[in-house]
């Protein structure tokens, strides 16, 4: 099923394919040097670049980013400030920029967030992780047991790259069954530098877990994973257990950098792996 609105943002994303000892060096520097750092000390230096990000100077990065990152010259137009802002008063403002219309879809699943499917199948064949000294099953990212999520569910893995839109929505109408927050690391997000195990982070990453229970009984598993310069991430309004939530209402916001994981009863129809998906397309 097609959706009905025309693309918010450039419809690609290019996939780098960095030769292996350079990502064998940047893993190294993002999990052994960086993510060797106690949690709190990566939360504190985070924050601290972030507000960088809020200062009004930062506003002047905006027109030089929006020409280098995006084709389309009235992108921007199609977005409004933050808040009910009428301007754009710094850059964290553009990072979190909110849509002037939700994109229209009859689509009972739509994708939740934008950015690159940098992983993609069912929970039983994906397998395990190595994490620190630990190997882990993909049911650590949703904070679950093994049996909580049938083998036949899809995973699937969305890095939000930094030009990306920062905001993510509910895949399909429900109810939202379980809030939990997981503290952790905030390693580099950036998946083709971890090769064959894109994602790694959102094992190790602080991260907000929500389930979300549809009409048919179905859960939608969300895992919401902040990275390196995320201050924070903020839960929408409204976002409460046991609260209704519509296909495509608003569930979060990250303030700089992000990864979006999805346990889900179907595989999508229309995506594969190292493609382009986007806020309200259909899953």
């Amino acid at each position: 099923m097609q959706t009905s609105a025309r693309y918010y943002s450039d419809p690609s994303f290019t996939v780098f394919n960095v030769p292996l000892w350079r990502a064998k060096c940047y893993r190294f520097l993002s999990v052994n040097v960086w993510g060797a750092l106690p949690s709190p000390w990566q939360r504190s230096l985070s924050k601290a670049y972030t507000r960088l990000y809020s200062q009004p100077f930062s506003r002047h990065i905006i027109p030089p980013y929006l020409k280098w990152h995006y084709n389309d010259r009235n992108y921007l137009s199609k977005f409004k400030p933050p808040n009910g802002g009428t301007t754009y008063r710094n850059f964290q403002d553009f990072f979190t920029r909110e849509f002037r219309s939700l994109p229209k879809n009859n689509s009972a699943w739509v994708w939740p967030c934008e950015g690159l499917l940098c992983d993609v199948g069912k929970i039983g064949a994906l397998g395990m992780a190595q994490v620190k000294s630990d190997r882990r099953n993909l049911h650590t990212i949703f904070g679950v047991k093994k049996d909580d999520i049938p083998e036949d569910y899809t995973f699937s893995n969305v890095f939000l790259h930094n030009k990306n839109y920062h905001r993510i929505h509910s895949p399909t109408d429900g109810t939202i069954t379980r809030i939990q927050h997981v503290p952790g690391d905030l390693i580099v997000l950036r998946p083709w530098i971890y090769k064959q195990n894109p994602s790694l982070p959102a094992f190790r990453n602080e991260r907000y877990n929500i389930d979300i229970t549809d009409s048919s009984g179905k859960k939608w598993h969300l895992s919401i994973v902040g990275g390196p310069a995320v201050g924070s991430i903020e839960l929408g309004m409204n976002i409460a257990l046991g609260a209704k939530v519509r296909k495509l209402q608003e569930i979060s916001v990250f303030y700089l950098g992000s990864t979006c994981c999805m346990a889900a009863p179907l595989a999508p129809r229309f995506h594969q792996k190292n493609a382009f998906v986007e806020v309200g397309a259909s899953y």
